[in-house]
């Protein structure tokens, strides 16, 4: 028996579907990618806490759900809404439907939603606060759960996400690299082990004294969820690492690197979220597909003050991609070098890492 579900927006509209995963209810901030593959890396990274997710894409679950394309341990994301449903999925490394996936993480999911015409309308009005509910509940109170939630930028997604204690992720080797865990995605963890560098993963409140404990040779703040405004105690570490060793930073990382040193960030309408985003380099005109999810970007103009200049913009909107700073070996990008499942064009910028840590202790 076909399931009906609801999927409720702030500005009083209610959608009507065909419910999947998990029979709850949940609430979140309604977003969308524009992600043709990918689905499972993109309800795994910690990056969609807080957020209801919606493909463009008009069919999910074709491919099923394999362990080794997770970006964390579990769903990440709220919700999951969809155009089509495949739950007849084929892959020679699949373990188990989406549907299946969605139901033992407690997720809930929408099908048989117009997304054509719903991300339209986010892209008019931005996203908005919603709900997906897949069990009982009234038009009313539905509504009311999704306009008495907090806004996304109200919340500190980081702890929600961030290791509580240090971890080891790869042996010490000749040159160590510090993970201050803002939501980590399991490709940014992998693609620092493959260069051969050891690595830690820290609470992203970690402070400087426990960080230089160990001896590590840099520091990466890794990309997460929600306003790096909001994320405690992070700016005065980086400043006091930046002092000693080189600090590079992933999508809100970088956020977080340019708050530091006195940027300012704003909320976008509906931000960056899929494998498509073009970026040029100002120095060399290299112009690089990248991999997107961010609702927070840099102001631009927020920079002329600071020692901080822009190295990288998006060719789509001119929003800064990347920043270094003039006097130190600090840096960041806003997309996502890990490109899982892709493009890989911006991956040598974990090789830049890796070399600007190794010249600086030379």
């Amino acid at each position: 028996m076909v399931k009906t579900a609801k999927l409720a927006l702030e500005d009083g509209t209610i959608l009507k579907g065909e419910g999947f995963g998990a029979e709850c209810i949940k609430t979140g901030e309604l977003v969308f990618s524009t992600a043709m593959v990918g689905y499972v890396e993109a309800l795994t990274d910690p990056s969609f806490k807080g957020q209801i997710l919606m493909s463009t894409y008009p069919l999910e679950g074709n491919y099923g759900v394999s362990s080794e394309w997770y970006q964390s341990d579990d769903i990440k994301t709220e919700a999951y809404v969809v155009r089509q449903l495949c739950d007849e999925p084929y892959h020679p490394k699949s373990e188990k439907t989406l549907s299946e996936f969605l139901e033992e993480n407690e997720v809930p999911g929408i099908s048989n939603i117009d997304t054509r015409a719903l991300t339209l309308k986010i892209r008019e009005a931005g996203s908005m606060k919603a709900a997906v509910a897949n069990a009982e509940i009234s038009d009313e109170e539905l509504l009311e759960l999704v306009r008495k939630q907090p806004g996304i930028e109200e919340l500190n997604l980081v702890d929600k996400v961030s290791v509580k204690q240090p971890k080891q992720i790869n042996e010490r080797c000749e040159y160590n690299i510090a993970i201050l865990d803002c939501g980590v995605k399991k490709n940014i963890i992998d693609n620092l082990v493959e260069r051969n560098v050891g690595v830690t993963l820290l609470p992203s409140n970690t402070s400087f004294d426990d960080i230089m404990k160990l001896d590590v040779d840099g520091v990466l703040i890794s990309s997460g969820p929600g306003n790096p405004e909001n994320v405690e105690k992070i700016q005065d570490t980086i400043k006091q690492l930046a002092e000693v060793m080189p600090v590079a930073g992933i999508c809100l990382g970088q956020q977080i690197i340019a708050l530091t040193y006195g940027a300012d960030i704003y909320k976008m309408k509906f931000g960056h979220r899929g494998l498509n985003q073009p970026v040029q380099d100002l120095e060399t005109k290299t112009v690089y597909m990248t991999s997107q999810n961010h609702s927070f970007a840099i102001d631009e103009n927020s920079i002329n003050d600071t020692d901080l200049e822009i190295t990288q913009i998006n060719l789509n909107d001119q929003t800064p991609e990347a920043i270094k700073h003039t006097k130190l070996p600090v840096f960041g990008i806003q997309y996502h070098p890990e490109a899982g499942p892709g493009p890989n064009d911006s991956k040598t910028f974990f090789d830049d890492f890796i070399e600007t840590v190794k010249t600086y202790q030379k």
